[in-house]
């Protein structure tokens, strides 16, 4: 008789895409944030069994180990690597599990590089297979049906090499979102279940109150989602310091006072998924929270209360044409918005949008390591695929020029948002080579105060709007 398994060593890992492992240049966006998921799932081990994270973006994989079990991390762009991984660890004997926005897409795919897949959030199903590992019962396939935030475990933030990241203190109060965006992957990855849901506020703040320094990074798709909560959350956080960034739909920035008690509690950055100005794919898109709304009365308010804006804006939809490009600049340089993030169309698999563009026989490439928001990969409407990619960069290089720097920091109320804006946008574009140095010598430590120091407030923002004169910062690390 065969004795039961008995994890000794687990290892999470998260593969990156080649781009993250250059040895040539390595830009900052891969060395934001820690793996937070795998982080959150460790919390379900016991604390006698050895725990090791290994994020490939920030660090060189050590894969000449042999650890009793093997979960890896997957999305689109590292899938290829992430089964490389898979298979490596599997001719070594070791058990792997494989789970992750990917595998949910596309189980079948995933399957045979893994002991294990999960499909979904892991919060239900992790513990689940533990209980049956342990009793020498694991099931091949596990789908998660029940979604609650309610006693989960701390999230081992012990296993966080916090030194490698600009933004370790990042963190997730919400799951999903209660939108439903025929490109987004969300339906796909919370199918079986509720597709938007919170912590309580009490857990949330015990998190928040644990992460040292001042600077947080929410990672939640809508972090006002749930306005009772959100409200009931920045409440909680009134007094404690914080600065943080966050993201948010347009209509719920206009749709009452959250956004106001977001910036009472240090809100200072909100990336706002604006994504096309066009009123008919907006519509064709399902994206219903944008119909309607003033996209212009969503910078005022935001720059009222002195929050940066981070633009997200997508083009290749139907109706997009050649002059599309030009527009979406112009408006997003004049309104003042301080970071832009421009995608093409990407028809990722498990989306509405995926699915019609299949039956339109429309997909041109299924090699997902061009699923990146950066190549086409599907036959555009009204525009060639060269076109569009052409479009694309020329939007980056038109944004981010010193002209159009200054030009949209001009727009703004106040000259100490001018300032903040013009020093945010410029430090987040015009000093790649920079950053690429302060990676590579790993010292992104240093340069978290600058951070937290441009993320002051313009004003202290009061429940009403209003803003009381400038308050004192104290950084710290």
């Amino acid at each position: 008789m065969n004795a039961k398994p008995r994890l000794r060593h687990v290892k999470f890992i998260l593969p990156a895409l080649t781009e993250a492992t250059s040895p040539y240049w390595r830009p900052i966006k891969y060395s934001l944030f820690p793996p937070l998921g795998l982080a959150t799932l460790a919390g379900h081990l016991d604390p006698d069994i050895a725990v090791t994270l290994q994020d490939e973006h920030v660090e060189t994989l050590d894969l000449d180990d042999h650890p009793d079990l093997v979960a890896i991390q997957v999305y689109i762009t590292n899938a290829r690597r992430a089964y490389q991984i898979a298979d490596h660890y599997r001719a070594r004997g070791v058990y792997v599990i494989l789970g992750g926005l990917h595998v949910t897409s596309l189980p079948d795919e995933a399957a045979p590089h893994a002991d294990t897949i999960f499909t979904g959030p892991g919060e239900d199903t992790f513990p689940r297979f533990l209980e049956d590992f342990a009793a020498g019962r694991p099931l091949p396939r596990y789908d998660s049906t029940t979604r609650t935030l309610a006693n989960l475990p701390p999230i081992r933030r012990d296993l966080i090499k916090r030194r490698l990241y600009l933004v370790p203190n990042s963190i997730v109060v919400t799951r999903g979102c209660p939108h439903h965006c025929s490109f987004c992957y969300k339906d796909a990855f919370f199918t079986g279940g509720r597709t938007f849901y919170t912590q309580t506020v009490d857990a949330a703040l015990r998190e928040i109150a644990r992460l040292p320094g001042r600077h947080l990074y929410f990672l939640d798709d809508h972090l006002l989602g749930n306005p009772r909560f959100a409200r009931d959350l920045f409440r909680g956080m009134r007094g404690m310091g914080r600065v943080f960034q966050a993201a948010a739909t347009v209509d719920s920035i206009l749709r009452d006072d959250v956004i106001v008690e977001a910036a009472a509690a240090g809100l200072r950055s909100l990336f706002v998924g604006f994504e096309t100005l066009s009123q008919s794919s907006l519509a064709s898109a399902h994206k219903r929270q944008n119909l309607g709304r003033s996209y212009a009365a969503v910078v005022r308010k935001l720059d009222d209360l002195g929050i940066m804006i981070n633009g997200s804006f997508v083009f290749g939809l139907d109706g997009d044409d050649r002059d599309v490009f030009a527009r979406t600049v112009d408006w997003a340089v004049e309104n003042g918005i301080t970071t832009a993030t421009f995608h093409i169309l990407t028809p990722y698999p498990g989306t509405a949008l995926y699915a019609d563009m299949a039956a339109q026989g429309r997909i041109v490439t299924h090699d997902w390591d061009l699923y990146d928001t950066r190549h086409v990969v599907y036959r555009p409407n009204q525009l060639t695929p060269d076109e569009l990619k052409r479009g694309y960069d020329w939007s980056y290089e038109a944004f981010y020029r010193w002209g159009s720097i200054a030009r949209a920091a001009s727009a703004h109320s106040s000259a100490k948002h001018s300032l903040k804006h013009f020093f945010y946008s410029a430090g987040w574009k015009k000093f790649e080579p920079a950053w690429d140095f302060v990676i590579r010598v790993k010292q992104l430590t240093q340069i978290r105060p600058l951070l937290e120091a441009v993320l002051a407030p313009v004003g202290q923002p009061t429940p009403d709007g209003s803003a009381q004169g400038e308050s004192a910062v104290t950084l710290s690390v």
